[in-house]
């Protein structure tokens, strides 16, 4: 299942990643790009395969890599794969094109160490340069290792020069609200997981929680934590229901019911198949893979 809630950790502080592994998040992203200075970042690397080759009883670990343009990205790899991540989070792609070329060089690196094949699955961060804006449509060809795409607030603004990413009101800027949706489409283009991006106020859970709630409504089934109290409320947000578990099931159930039909009729609304799809999405990300 799709985790709920994905932390932000530096990979260069052993402390911090000691609080994160207790945070409770389902998913936990060992930082080895922005959080981490270009001098810390070998022994980043070192303390993030340290923490995967320790026993494993908390949040799956994943480990945000430096973009495969910059150099590095092969480095952090060949540090972290020989100890089995169980996901690499990509920035900065420019389209489909990295993530295939990312799976490429985990299909290598599985097999020198010995791992399943296909083992190691991808989310990219998928609006952080100018490029990547104009090619969120094609993620239906990344291949089944990409799980999900989420994306950024201040990368691309800065790439295009600008100031800010939110109103002064906390309102996103156009650009930001752009690509906030169409990762949205494209993650529903390429049938994986759509991530909303971190809350940038960590004291602020009243916020968070709204905004949550509206990411949710929207379409967008877990999101990112840059502190570990904002864990609980984004668990809390991206968690469904027991009443719309039951809705959800009610509505599949009154499909079968009537094989064929295009509408059914359901405490005094009429149904027809899109209720039926948001249905079966929502009780995927329940029932057992």
């Amino acid at each position: 299942m799709t985790p709920r809630s994905w932390l932000f950790v530096p990979a260069d502080s052993a402390p911090k990643i000691a609080k994160a592994l207790g945070a409770g998040a389902d998913a936990l992203i060992l930082d080895l790009e922005d959080s981490v200075a270009l001098g810390a970042k070998p022994a980043a690397r070192v303390l993030a395969g340290q923490t995967l080759a320790a026993p494993r009883t908390g949040p799956a670990l994943w480990v945000r890599i430096n973009p495969l343009g910059s150099g590095l990205a092969l480095s952090d790899l060949a540090t972290i794969m020989p100890h089995a991540p169980d996901g690499i989070v990509l920035p900065k792609p420019d389209s489909v094109a990295d993530v295939q070329k990312l799976g490429a060089y985990l299909e290598a690196l599985e097999a020198a160490f010995g791992l399943e094949p296909g083992r190691t699955r991808i989310l990219a961060i998928a609006t952080e340069t100018p490029a990547s804006v104009f090619s969120l449509g094609g993620y239906a060809a990344a291949g089944p290792r990409l799980i999900g795409l989420t994306w950024g607030a201040e990368d691309l603004p800065a790439a295009i020069g600008a100031t800010h990413a939110r109103q002064p009101d906390g309102a996103l800027t156009d650009l930001c609200r752009l690509v906030r949706s169409l990762c949205l489409a494209g993650a529903a283009a390429a049938n994986v997981a759509a991530i909303d991006t971190v809350y940038p106020d960590f004291r602020d859970l009243d916020g968070l929680r709204a905004w949550a709630a509206q990411a949710k409504r929207e379409g967008f089934v877990s999101m990112m934590a840059i502190h570990p109290a904002q864990v609980p409320v984004i668990n809390e947000i991206m968690t469904p229901s027991t009443a719309e578990i039951a809705e959800a099931r009610a509505i599949e159930a009154l499909f079968a019911a009537a094989p064929g039909a295009g509408v059914v009729a359901h405490q005094g609304r009429m149904l027809d198949l899109p209720h039926l799809k948001q249905a079966q999405r929502l009780l995927a990300r329940v029932r057992p893979a």
